[in-house]
This record gives C-alpha cells, sequence and structure tokens, in this order.
C-alpha cells in the first residue's frame, strides 16, 4: 500500500512539474524604444545575446520608436506578466510621468525593474566638425548674442534635459527641436539644421574618431576614456552638476518575483562575460550589481528626482 501511494504522489509530481514549464520555453520579447544603432539598441541586443545563449531560447530586439520611448514602454507594461515581453530603456523613461499627462500605464507600479546594465558617467556635447565653434567658451559668447537650435530625442528625453539644465547653469537660451531618435539628431546636426547636441558616447564614437563631430566637453565626474583631452562641464560651467545616464531592463509590474529574480541573475551573469564586458566598456558603463530589489528601490529614487530636472527645464505636461 505505501510504496502504491509513493507512486501516485510522484506521478502527480511529474504531472505537476511538466504543467509548468521551466522559464524560458519560447521565445523573449525585448523592446526599445531607440533606434537601431543607438546606444540602448547596441546594449540591449549585447545581453539579449548573452541570455539567448544562456538560457536557450532567443530574446529578440524589438524596436518600438515614438514619444520619448513611451510607445515601447507601453507595450510591455500592457503586455501579460509573463516574462515573455521586456523593455529595455536608458534613464530617459524616468521624466515620462512629468511630461505626458496621458501615458496610458504608471511608471511606478505597470513596469518592475528587473536589472540594471551600469550606470554611464557621462555625455558629450557635439558640434559638427565644419562649425567655427572650437570650444565652450566660443559657444557661450556666441550664444549669448544669437539664438542657437539644438536637437534632442523627443521632448523631456533625457538628453532634452541635459541640455536644458546646461543652459540654465550657463545663463543661456537655446532653441529646441525635437526629433525622434538620436540618429535623426546626428543627421540634423551633420545637416546643418541644429548646431550643437548632447550625445551618449555609444553611438558618437565612430564619428568623434572619423572627425565629422568636434565635442566641446564632457558632463561626467571624469573625462571619457577614449577621448581624455576633451574637457569636463563641471570644470568650465560654475555650478554644474556631472550630468549621465543608464540602462535597465523592465518587465510588466505583476511579473512574479521567480521570473524576476532569474532574469537579474542572468543579466548580471552576462555582464561578467568579456564580449559584453568589452562593449559596455567602450560605450562608458560602470557596472553596478544590483539585485531586483536594489534596481527597484534605485528606478524609484530615480523616477521621485527627475521631478525636479523637468521643473527646472521648464517643460509642462502634454
Amino acid at each position: 500500500m505505501l510504496r502504491t501511494i509513493s507512486l501516485v504522489i510522484a506521478i502527480l509530481y511529474a504531472g505537476l512539474a511538466a504543467a509548468q514549464p521551466t522559464y524560458p520555453d519560447r521565445p523573449v520579447r525585448v523592446a526599445v524604444g531607440f533606434a537601431a544603432g543607438s546606444g540602448p539598441d547596441i546594449q540591449s541586443r549585447t545581453i539579449s545575446a548573452a541570455l539567448s545563449n544562456s538560457l536557450g531560447q532567443q530574446f529578440y530586439v524589438e524596436n518600438r520608436l515614438g514619444a520619448n520611448g513611451t510607445i515601447a514602454a507601453r507595450s510591455v507594461a500592457q503586455s501579460k506578466p509573463d516574462g515573455y515581453a521586456l523593455l529595455f530603456s536608458s534613464s530617459s523613461i524616468i521624466s515620462t510621468p512629468y511630461i505626458y499627462k496621458n501615458l496610458g500605464y504608471d511608471t511606478l507600479t505597470d513596469l518592475r525593474p528587473t536589472a540594471t546594465i551600469g550606470q554611464l558617467d557621462g555625455i558629450f556635447m557635439l558640434v559638427d566638425s565644419k562649425s567655427p565653434i572650437k570650444t565652450l567658451a566660443e559657444f557661450l559668447a556666441k550664444a549669448k548674442t544669437e539664438l542657437i537650435a539644438y536637437g534632442s530625442p523627443g521632448v523631456g528625453n533625457g538628453l532634452h534635459l541635459a541640455t536644458e539644465i546646461f543652459a540654465k547653469k550657463a545663463g543661456i537660451k537655446l532653441q529646441h527641436i525635437p526629433y525622434r531618435g538620436a540618429s535623426e539628431v546626428m543627421t540634423a546636426l551633420l545637416g546643418g539644421s541644429v548646431q550643437v547636441m548632447f550625445v551618449t558616447p555609444p553611438s558618437v564614437m565612430g564619428l568623434i574618431k572619423e572627425g565629422r563631430v568636434r565635442p566641446l566637453a564632457f558632463t561626467g565626474t571624469k573625462p571619457f576614456p577614449l577621448t581624455p583631452d576633451v574637457p569636463l562641464m563641471k570644470d568650465l560651467i560654475p555650478g554644474y552638476e556631472p550630468q549621465g545616464s543608464w540602462g535597465m531592463f523592465f518587465a510588466p509590474g505583476k511579473t512574479p518575483d521567480a521570473i524576476v529574480e532569474r532574469l537579474n541573475a542572468e543579466i548580471r551573469k552576462a555582464l561578467q562575460l568579456q564580449a559584453v564586458i568589452d562593449v559596455m566598456q567602450r560605450d562608458g558603463y560602470i557596472p553596478d550589481g544590483r539585485d531586483a530589489a536594489a534596481a527597484a528601490a534605485f528606478f524609484r529614487k530615480e523616477v521621485m528626482q527627475a521631478a525636479e530636472a523637468v521643473k527646472a527645464a521648464g517643460i509642462e505636461p502634454n
């Protein structure tokens, strides 16, 4: 009798295991609200490739552009919370609750921070290499006599806020022209439609090396490793606080703890692979190794602090 009961229990456990397949058992979509070839796109594809190898299912990137990344975020926030729809975003996501009246989701409850890839110490301020402006001092002198146009990947984007904070600290006014992505801004800069832009290192290092754009300053705490001669903004503008960025994976808000913890562990493991390290170091990211709980706490704090930056930039919700 005892043997029969044990056999029945074993069969029941086997059936339960079969009914609960190991995550993931099919491809996983990673939505990115930035253009192909941009910094976030490169980082998301690098990590996704590592996850595909380690977890045995394809993690594929889907670029969903528009509305400062909110279209991509909404597509994940409204997805089934089963781990098969993820979002990768830069820090530009933290300002969205304050610049859009109707997001279609709650940034803090409908998206669940899963893992950070690290922090970017700073961003570049660039002009076209054909520009007569050679230094930040020359730029400021010109900005005090005429209105200079700059481009960013959308209203309230992190690069928009960084530019407005710079302008406020420098005591100048600039004209903002929003575009759909950093690549469009770069096209506008090289075509003369805008005169300056702020941009993260990953998407622009090739153009800097080719001499097609000229960095006037870097907003980090220390010089960018590949451009040690580019001056630091904090050394040139009194009272300027270094501006940087970060990258983070999100899942839908009600995704189970077990899936979030597994993804966090696998992403942290991926960040230790040499091929991934090479990309992250080249792009200027400093690993932070946060677990899921720490990533969530960090994100909430960043969203709360973003309200101040939006107010400083004078952006009204629309």
